[in-house]
């Protein structure tokens, strides 16, 4: 017979205090979140962050910025462009004298160099004449050319009629032409373009306003249940409008940002190409930045944050209007 197995001592379960609890292991985490929750609702009551997107009315805003920037340096452009003609153009007189002797250039000169407007008085040759005249006239004009004179005044206002008439009299024929005509042209077309571009700027920021309206009056939409709790736990109108408007200044202004931003490249490429019509050359330089108009760039975010607040007030105090 074999020997019967010893009896095995039963294993004592483990004191209570070594138990693991599910709520109590669930205890700290559950607390984290809540404490969590309560300070994301603290600094965003109304849950504005997802109520107003921060992609859509931020790219809408930096379009409208990248035009009004496109805008504003064009029509600085235009205005320095049109100063820059004005002063060459207005300062240069030319003068035609027929049948050109040298006595009746000599005297032509020596009348135009003593006067007191004139500050300079040169006759042109020739062989620069035929230059100029070659795509018009061939190489060989056929016709008896005048002799040229040119003219730079002491001062682009200076008046001319007393000069033309002693010159008339001094050289028969000769004939003093101004090119007056041609800035006043100019003065009226940089007038248009600077009315032009100011049409457009308030363009820009209407539309600009609507944007932020319609915005708004989405973020107002999806958020009804939360402002009506609390207006009626005693919120003023005031504060709602401001947690919106705060909210939707900060987003235009970031927009404006990125806009501005991306106007910098485009627009200092467009003052490389027109560097040769200011005396430049045509090509990409650390130059073309610094005539960029900075000022303007920077005033964007400012603008669209203002416009936006006052957007975002108005569109909330009217439709907390309607509340019951």
């Amino acid at each position: 017979m074999f020997p019967a197995p010893a009896p095995r001592t039963p294993t004592p379960p483990p004191p209570a205090c070594a138990r693991p609890s599910g709520r109590a292991s669930r205890r700290p985490a559950t607390e984290t979140t809540l404490a969590e929750r309560r300070r994301r609702i603290a600094r965003d009551p109304l849950g504005l962050r997802r109520a107003l997107s921060d992609r859509l009315l931020p790219g809408l805003v930096a379009a409208m910025a990248l035009l009004a920037a496109l805008t504003l340096a064009g029509a600085q452009g235009a205005a320095r462009l049109a100063e820059r003609w004005q002063e060459g153009a207005a300062a240069a007189v030319t003068v035609q004298v027929p049948d050109p002797t040298e006595a009746r250039m000599a005297r032509a000169l020596a009348l135009l160099r003593a006067h007191p407007a004139v500050a300079s008085a040169d006759a042109v040759g020739e062989e620069r004449i035929a230059e100029l005249l070659r795509p018009w006239l061939g190489e060989r004009p056929a016709l008896p050319l005048p002799g040229v004179i040119e003219l730079r005044l002491a001062a682009a206002d200076a008046s001319l009629s007393a000069l033309g008439a002693r010159l008339a009299e001094a050289v028969p024929g000769a004939e003093l032409e101004a090119h007056g005509v041609w800035v006043a042209r100019l003065t009226a077309l940089v007038r248009s373009v600077a009315g032009v571009s100011l049409a457009v700027l308030a363009l820009v920021a209407g539309v600009s306003a609507a944007v932020v309206a319609v915005a708004t009056r989405a973020g107002l939409a999806a958020r009804r249940d939360a402002i009506g709790i609390l207006h009626d736990l005693g919120a003023t109108g005031s504060d709602i409008a401001g947690r919106f408007s705060r909210r939707v200044a900060g987003l235009a202004a970031l927009g404006a940002l990125l806009g501005a931003l991306l106007a910098v490249p485009a627009l200092a490429a467009l003052a490389a190409l027109a560097a040769p019509l200011t005396g430049g050359t045509a090509h990409w330089s650390v130059e073309a930045l610094g005539g960029l108009p900075w000022l303007s760039l920077a005033a964007l975010p400012p603008a669209a944050g203002l416009i936006g607040w006052l957007t975002a007030q108005a569109t909330v105090r009217r439709w907390l209007r309607h509340l019951p």
